[in-house]
């Protein structure tokens, strides 16, 4: 195929695509003007059929559970995709991890920039525990909740160099949570199954309303996927620190003999 049909068919195909979202963005109601049967629905059985508060985690644990799982399961993909991509090549060489970049100069970060950068690890995890564990009682979840942690590998980085970031979070325990994660989320939907229902039926006892151990499978579907996007965003880091701060420079030096 020639460059000028490849460009006949991509413009073809981007006015098709075009008209298609603006008759269907024409269709919307405008924003905060329009409540649905199934928000109703929702916001006047959710606490008494699941026992929890949040009516948005109980939608994506157990109404549109299935969906959640295709989502995680996507970020999973996403993750060992660019994993292999950025894989260690043989012709690749190593050296000790390091952020000076060739011909970059590092800026020397001050005391106070650090300070504050350690004293904010703690408190940060914490919170990002606190935001997966109340996802199904208070805004949050493991979507969440699983951002904040993964920051906190970031912060480790920033406030230290490369070899804080493999000690304090090794890409081995990130792999695992990962894998666990979107492994223990698709346990739970089976046991749904294995109790004689549908897949992420509720098989767990609901609990009192209002407190931690409520809302059944809820709370371990905030957990799991947690785990799961705690452990996919801290192997990003991992890959994309490690391409630049040590292949990256190998290379360079490699070529410059």
């Amino acid at each position: 195929m020639s460059e000028r049909t490849r460009r006949i068919v991509f413009v073809v195909a981007a006015l098709g695509v075009a008209a298609i979202l603006l008759w269907a963005l024409a269709g919307l109601p405008s924003f905060g003007s329009h409540e649905s049967a199934y928000a109703r629905l929702l916001n006047s059985t959710t606490a008494k059929r699941r026992h929890v508060t949040d009516v948005v985690t109980a939608t994506v644990f157990d109404y549109r559970g299935v969906d959640t799982f295709g989502e995680e399961l996507l970020l999973f993909a996403a993750v060992v995709g660019a994993t292999l991509l950025l894989r260690e090549q043989r012709e690749e060489l190593h050296e000790p991890p390091s952020d000076q970049g060739l011909g970059r100069v590092a800026v020397s970060m001050s005391s106070a920039v650090r300070l504050v950068g350690v004293a904010i690890i703690g408190p940060a995890f914490v919170f990002g525990l606190s935001i997966v564990a109340h996802g199904h009682l208070s805004p949050g979840g493991g979507f969440q909740g699983g951002v904040v942690l993964a920051s906190v590998a970031l912060i480790a980085y920033l406030v230290g160099e490369y070899r804080t970031l493999e000690r304090s979070a090794p890409f081995a325990v990130a792999e695992l949570s990962e894998g666990t994660g979107a492994a223990g989320y698709a346990v739970m939907g089976t046991l749904g199954l294995i109790g004689g229902a549908a897949f992420l039926q509720n098989v767990l006892p609901l609990g009192q309303l209002g407190t931690l151990a409520s809302g059944g499978t809820i709370l371990f579907g905030d957990v799991t996927v947690g785990l799961a996007v705690t452990g996919a965003l801290v192997a990003l880091f991992h890959e994309f620190l490690h391409q630049t701060l040590v292949v990256r420079r190998a290379r360079a030096k490699r070529g410059s003999r």
